[in-house]
């Protein structure tokens, strides 16, 4: 199941761990993860994936900060979505701040901007 969620492309700039934890955070928006589901071992998603097992931990890591993972001494990853919305809305202000601040200095309208997000919300919704 986590083969055909997780692509890792091995050329881009983008850093392996940000590529799997954007790739977890897609899973779970797309109800491919659900909440209580145990994600590999840090070793099995490694191997799996072929990547090191620093990286993996690493993102592992970077999604319990977020509040999308809980590790579990027993169980491991587990998938446990961050119900606090205030804390979600203020995270993604923050975040939607700098990409739109690209977006103005690439010359990219308010107008363009909205069809975007309402075509890409759309993906997610069921």
């Amino acid at each position: 199941m986590y083969c055909e969620l997780i692509q890792i492309d091995f050329n881009s700039d983008e850093a392996i761990y940000i590529q799997l934890r954007n790739q977890i955070i897609l899973g779970i928006a797309t109800s491919q993860l659900q909440e209580g589901d145990t994600l590999p071992s840090v070793r099995q998603m490694a191997e799996t994936i072929g990547i090191n097992m620093h990286t993996v931990n690493k993102a592992y890591s970077v999604l319990r900060q977020e509040g999308l993972l809980c590790i579990d001494r027993r169980r491991g990853a587990v998938v446990r979505i961050n119900a606090d919305k205030l804390y979600a809305m203020e995270e993604l202000q923050e975040e939607l701040r700098v990409i739109l601040a690209k977006a103005v200095c690439k010359n990219v309208s308010k107008e363009e901007v909205h069809q975007m997000v309402e075509q890409i919300y759309s993906e997610y919704e069921e």
